[in-house]
């Protein structure tokens, strides 16, 4: 069994947060400071501020509700779209071999923000853990969050739909 450890999360996660929800007032900045990659009806795509690897971003709904449950069949489709597309973008931008894609419900499962429903997409590659990460707590990330978004939002823009649909040719 493989593991993925990410020991200098933790500091984060034991850490005091800002009062309010990060996701619902990062909807009133802007895009590329907040690092929304992409806006959709009913959620968005942000990258991960604090990222297990590169290219880790996630699912958002504006909605603030603390359970996937508590979401509409709207909003879950939404979600899971968004994830498509993110999905296809990386595989477009970055050719990763995997990836990890979940929800953290609740201050038990590790959630950072267990009030506002959101899902991770984390990009993987055949031996993408080194020793740094496990002696050093400290990751290396080979790109800028800036960067990557910069890739990223670019991807997204040329397709308004979905990644997998053939781009009109105008014929």
């Amino acid at each position: 069994m493989e593991h993925l450890f990410t020991p200098w999360r933790m500091a984060y996660i034991l850490s005091d947060k800002q009062a309010g929800c990060i996701f619902c007032d990062m909807l009133e900045g802007d895009d590329r400071e907040m690092l929304i990659i992409r806006r959709g009806r009913l959620a968005f795509l942000v990258l991960n501020r604090y990222p297990y690897n590169n290219g880790h971003f996630m699912a958002v709904p504006y909605r603030h509700v603390d359970t996937l449950e508590a979401l509409t069949p709207e909003e879950v489709a939404e979600v899971m779209d968004l994830l498509a597309l993110g999905l296809a973008a990386l595989r477009r931008t970055m050719q990763p071999e995997g990836f990890n894609i979940g929800a953290n419900l609740g201050k038990a499962a590790g959630a950072g923000v267990k009030d506002h429903f959101h899902m991770h997409v984390v990009p993987r590659w055949n031996g993408d853990t080194n020793f740094m990460s496990l002696l050093a707590e400290t990751r290396v990330i080979p790109q800028t969050l800036d960067e990557t978004y910069l890739m990223l939002r670019a991807v997204l823009d040329e397709h308004p739909g979905r990644l997998s649909e053939k781009p009109e040719t105008g014929d």
